[in-house]
């Protein structure tokens, strides 16, 4: 049934596609979609405008028109279904039974007489000699692929990076992966929800020494701070962080913690 009511309205033209506001919408109404946000659907959103202070360009604002009214019930059922969703997708699977998201563990170096199974999963230059001077010491690294509950995870210190800072930096394993394990991704176009949710689980279950979030200077990145933040008030966790930006040319311009 529609009426006319408060609702959000999404200018596109001042969108950049950071991504902040979908953390804050509790419905789920709101997804980055071919790098704009967009309102999933008018039921969805219950136009109390949580949204609008995390928006740095300003591209939110509620309006009153017609749309269907707010449906809790909908809302509910929407986003039981995302999560269910997201447990559903299962990694794609090799010929020799190995899955590509395959938990390993590179140090100490594996034998050099590595099994098909074990080089498939294994980035080539791993698979081709062990005792390799990479600082990366497990496998996946994407925050999609990781699991809460790796053992790489525990008491580990925990490096978050966006990732365009690994091609930015030039040396990018001597001055930030040494000694850390990582998890990567890109906050402009991935699920932020769904990251919220993860990097929440794993706060409460691996037990992070620290944790470092690498991002670059653009606007789209700093939407991977937010993350981490509402990730560390979901899980109640006290683990130090500290957040370091990289300029568009490589370069470390700031550095803080919290």
């Amino acid at each position: 049934m529609k009426a006319n009511r408060k609702i959000i309205k999404i200018d596109e033209e001042l969108c950049d596609g950071c991504g902040q506001c979908v953390p804050d919408c509790a419905e789920g109404s709101l997804k980055i979609i071919d790098g704009k946000a967009k309102l999933v659907a008018d039921k969805l959103c219950d136009g109390l405008g949580a949204c609008l202070g995390s928006c740095p360009t300003g591209a939110l604002q509620i309006i009153e028109r017609e749309a269907d009214e707010f449906d809790e019930e909908a809302v509910e059922i929407f986003l039981a279904g995302e999560k269910k969703q997201q447990e559903a997708v299962a990694p794609a699977t090799m010929d020799c039974g190995c899955a590509s998201t395959h938990i390993q563990s590179f140090k100490p170096a594996a034998s050099p007489q590595a099994s098909p199974c074990q080089s498939a999963n294994i980035p080539t230059i791993m698979a081709k000699q062990a005792g390799s001077d990479s600082e990366l010491s497990h496998w996946p690294v994407q925050i999609r692929l990781v699991p809460a509950n790796a053992p790489f995870l525990q008491n580990s210190n925990l490096l978050v990076a966006a990732d365009c800072t690994a091609v930015a930096v030039r040396n990018f394993q001597e001055n930030y992966l040494k000694g850390k394990t990582v998890m990567m991704g890109c906050p402009k176009f991935d699920d932020a929800d769904s990251y919220v949710e993860k990097f929440a689980d794993v706060l409460r279950t691996s037990n992070l020494k620290s944790l470092t979030i690498l991002i670059m200077e653009v606007p789209c990145c700093s939407a991977m701070k937010v993350i981490i933040k509402k990730a560390v008030e979901k899980s109640g966790s006290s683990v130090p962080v500290e957040e370091i930006t990289i300029s568009t040319r490589g370069e470390e311009i700031a550095r803080h913690s919290w």
